[in-house]
Parts: structure tokens; sequence; C-alpha cells
């Protein structure tokens, strides 16, 4: 089986998926790496672009100012006034610097940095690096934030029972679903060519069941229902890897394969990426129950800190609290229940979490020489710890 055909079946399963069903708004999660802190966060990510050379927003233009991702931006104009999250994920791209969306492509590129080129490298490829970096690295980054931005379209797919008049014209709705489902597709159709072109079969197999683990988690998010408490803390932990760890750990794990470098540097990057994604994800989760104002913002039921509650309160506590929290309509009171979850430990349970993460990452990463790129990589790292 060829490389392209490999990853293309993937991509395949990926799309169908998408389109068998999407998830219900409430529980849907982007994992971009937004910022926890703004000023902090942005300073982290403005110091460590310099040191790779060029801002990692600037990434994947050459895909997405191509002539057929333009005519896609002009049928997405049509969905203006709708509440479609295609919108969202669009705007994403020419956001501020507070809400990066190409945050793993950055911590690819860092990670190639510090790691630097292998003893067993030959003399020749040296003078094809740029700022320490490989082009076969450079490209893997852009690949990785592709597949992720596809991931990122594909999730803004609306379920089309739960629509209602106020969302816009159900025909303008529909029309947002096959964007995103085709826009997605491409992108992810291009990921998987620019994988092929780096003629590396384990590098290949790397994302491509990376690719995989993605459509796994998409799936377990979408068949495991938190307000039945069927989520364990186990479960909740393999599902967040597949869903938003798994991209990052097997992208660095596959820089080093490209620069040639051994199976321990292998696993170093590939325990960084883990413990760096999940720590992020537990950080995110955490914004609404820790950021001053979020009264009324609306949280995930599949988020750490509920399901840290609900583990301690137990499963028939857990469904009278939601009962108490739900109006005549059956619509969930954030505010009130956010108040309930307070009470117990599960935020704090989960903080701790987040903070063994980026302990995790910090061990990894100090493992590799001390360099920029690595600073840089630690700085990241205890980012994810601040709250």
């Amino acid at each position: 089986m060829t490389s392209l055909h490999f990853c293309s079946t993937r991509m395949a399963a990926w799309s169908r998926l998408a389109c068998l069903g999407s998830l219900s708004r409430t529980r849907r999660g982007l994992s971009i790496f937004s910022s926890t802190s703004p000023s902090n966060w942005t300073k982290v990510v403005s110091d460590a672009e310099k040191i790779v050379g060029y801002p990692t927003s600037f990434m994947s233009l050459r895909c997405l100012l191509s002539d057929e991702l333009s005519n896609v931006a002009m049928h997405v104009r049509k969905l203006v006034g709708t509440k479609h999250p295609l919108l969202n994920t669009a705007r994403g791209f020419v956001y501020d610097s507070k809400h990066n969306l190409q945050m793993r492509g950055l911590v690819v590129l860092l990670m190639s940095k510090a790691a630097g080129p292998s003893s067993t490298s030959s003399d020749v490829l040296l003078p094809d690096m740029v700022s320490g970096i490989y082009p076969s690295q450079r490209n893997l980054a852009e690949i990785t934030e592709l597949i992720h931005t596809a991931f990122l379209v594909h999730r803004g797919i609306v379920n089309l029972k739960e629509w209602t008049y106020s969302d816009g014209p159900l025909k303008d709705l529909q029309f947002g679903n096959k964007m995103a489902i085709l826009s997605g597709d491409f992108l992810l159709a291009n990921a998987c060519t620019g994988l092929a072109q780096l003629n590396n079969t384990k590098v290949v197999e790397l994302i491509s069941s990376a690719i995989g683990d993605l459509v796994q988690g998409v799936y377990h998010e979408s068949s495991i229902s938190t307000e039945e408490g069927n989520l364990s803390l186990a479960s909740w932990e393999d599902q967040t890897f597949l869903s938003h760890g798994a991209l990052l750990a097997k992208s660095c794990q596959a820089a080093m394969e490209l620069a040639r470098h051994d199976a321990e540097a292998q696993l170093l990057a590939y325990r960084y990426g883990k413990h760096l994604a999940l720590g992020h994800k537990l950080n995110s989760d955490l914004q609404p129950f820790q950021k001053s104002g979020s009264d009324s913002a609306v949280f995930s039921l599949d988020s750490a800190p509920v399901v840290f509650h609900r583990l301690i309160v137990g499963h028939e506590r857990w469904l009278h609290q939601l009962q108490q929290t739900q109006n005549i309509a059956k619509q969930t009171g954030y505010s009130k229940l956010r108040r309930l979850i307070k009470t117990e430990s599960g935020v704090s349970q989960a903080a701790d979490l987040c903070t063994y993460h980026g302990t995790k990452a910090l061990e990894a990463i100090r493992r590799f020489p001390a360099s920029e790129a690595r600073s840089a990589l630690e700085n990241i790292a205890s980012a994810v710890m601040k709250f």
C-alpha cells in the first residue's frame, strides 16, 4: 500500500464520521492553543516564533491562499448572519495573537531545533538546515497544522436535529455543513500529499495513526454520555489523548525520525508532546471555573472538573444536580451547575492533574541539550500550569 493511499484511507474514515453525525454544541470542545493568560502566553509564543525563524501563523498560507480555498471563502460568506460554527473557525485564521490556532507547528519546529542534527546524520544534509531545522521538519510542521485545521473544520458540522429558528435559515446551515466537509477534506488531502512527499514510511505511519486516533477520539466523544454517568476518569484520559494529544505527540516523534535521532530521543519528544497537549486541555477545561467574569460561560459536561466532580458525588447525586439546574425546556443552567461543582474538590483535582502533566513535559524536554529552543519549550510547558 502506498503512503498516500494509506493516509487517504484514514481521511475517508474521518470524513464519513463527520457526515454521520456531529456533536452537540455544548459538548463540542475545540482544542486550539488559545490564550490562557493573554499577556504571558502571547509573550511566550512571540519569543518562541523568533527562535524558529518566522511566525507560524503564516505556516500554511500556501494552502490557505490557493484558488480552491479562495472559492470556499466566497461561499462561506453566505453563512454570515447564521450561527454556523464554520464561521468562527474561519475567523480564527485571521484572529489576533491571543488565540493561536497554529501552536502545534511551532512546538514541532522548536522540538526539531532543540534536538538539532543527529550524530548519525550525513554532513551532506547540514547545509540544508535553516535556523537549525531541516526543510523536511518544517514541512512536517505545516502538515501537522493542516491536519489539525481540517479537524477543526470538520468539527464545525452542526447537528441539524438541534436546529432552531434563531440559528439562521435551515438551508444555510445545511450548506455550511457541506462546505465544512468539503473544505476539511481538501485540507486533509493536501496534508496527505505533503506527507507522502517526505519519503519516510515511519513518519507516514506515525502521522496516519494520529489521524486514526483523531477519528477514534471523536467517535468516543459521540458515543459517551456523561449525563448517563458512563465517563470514568480512565476513559476521559484515553479519549482526551486520542482527540487532543496524539497528533502533537506523534508529530514531535516524527520530527526526531526525520533527523534520524535514536529511539530514546523519539520517546522523549513523544512524551513532551503528549503531556503538553493533555496539560493544555486540562488548563482549557479549568478556565470557566477559575477565570473571573466567567459565571455565564458555557462549559462541556465532558470537561475534567465535571468528570472529577461526578466521581466524587456519585452517579445518583450527579443526575439529581443536573435535574436541579435544568429549566422547563431541559436546558442546563450553567451558572448554577458551576456553583455546585465548585463546592466539591473536582476543580482542584483537575488543577493537580494539569500540574502533573506540565511537570512531566518539563522532565522530558530537560533531557535535551540546553538551548534557546529548549528554554522556549520549557516556557510553553510552564505556561499551561498557570491558571
